[in-house]
């Protein structure tokens, strides 16, 4: 194994981790906690943060996997997209979603090469 893949697959071990354990957080969280309190001020109830837990865990699978990693790089940049829009809506910064998603973009750009020909061709 070469050095660019080793660094390509911790990276995206990393991205996966990343969103994973968050995930998880959210479903071990108790109603009382400070992440329901933040969910409770955006307007979001804790039966529905599982239901986002879900969906973050299953765009980092789909990420993790090679055969579907271009379509959980889409999921989870939508995903990301998704929490910078709620963080603006409630006044919360966008600092953290911004660095995340962008975090996600650069490793996408390493892993999958064809996405960054293709956004930057001119055809």
């Amino acid at each position: 194994m070469n050095f660019k893949k080793i660094v390509t697959w911790s990276l995206t071990g990393l991205v996966g981790l990343l969103f994973i354990a968050s995930a998880l957080g959210k479903f071990i969280t108790a109603e009382n906690s400070e992440q329901a309190l933040l969910s409770a001020k955006m307007g979001v109830s804790f039966g529905v943060i599982k239901y986002i837990a879900t969906i973050e865990i299953m765009a980092a699978v789909l990420f993790l996997i090679p055969r579907t990693g271009i379509l959980g790089f889409c999921l989870l940049t939508a995903y990301m997209g998704g929490a910078i829009a709620t963080h603006l809506t409630h006044g919360v910064s966008v600092a953290a979603p911004c660095v995340i998603l962008a975090f996600v973009w650069i490793v996408g750009l390493i892993r999958f090469p064809e996405i960054g020909q293709r956004l930057l061709s001119k055809v």
